[in-house]
């Protein structure tokens, strides 16, 4: 597991707020790295992990705001965490964009059924990314 991102206070100008908690859970090292440097430097904290293996206890021990999920990761894929976060209280009070490579309407569909919020097709627009995450966390966001 690698720590990305800024502390958990931001200073921006004279304003002073904590910054969000981003849980990215992204197999590809370079998608993983670029997408961890880019919101932290949006002001995000931002824990990213490379499987699913230690998802659930890294989501009990982190806390996210939000959860960016690669459907396609090793041990424990991205449906069968969203299906195991649907039994649980979290599911309802953390939000999770999923950011895949599949682009096939029947995936993008099962992600929503199975509590995404939204979804992007890889390549994604880092700027479309940023203000659906801004969207989701309102008042939480940098």
């Amino acid at each position: 597991m690698a720590k990305s991102g800024q502390g958990s206070v931001i200073h921006s100008g004279t304003q002073k707020f904590l910054s969000s908690r981003i849980l990215l859970v992204e197999d590809h090292e370079i998608s993983r790295q670029l997408l961890s440097d880019y919101l932290g430097c949006l002001g995000y904290q931002v824990l990213a992990i490379a499987d699913g293996k230690a998802f659930f206890s890294t989501l009990a021990s982190f806390q996210p705001d939000l959860i960016l999920l690669d459907l396609k990761i090793p041990y424990l894929d991205g449906y069968s965490i969203l299906k195991q976060l649907q039994g649980l209280p979290i599911a309802q009070q953390v939000p999770i964009i999923v950011v895949s490579a599949y682009a096939f309407k029947s995936d993008q569909q099962r992600a929503f059924s199975l509590g995404a919020k939204k979804y992007f097709v890889k390549p994604i627009n880092l700027s479309q990314l940023r203000d659906a995450i801004q969207e989701i966390l309102g008042g939480l966001t940098p």
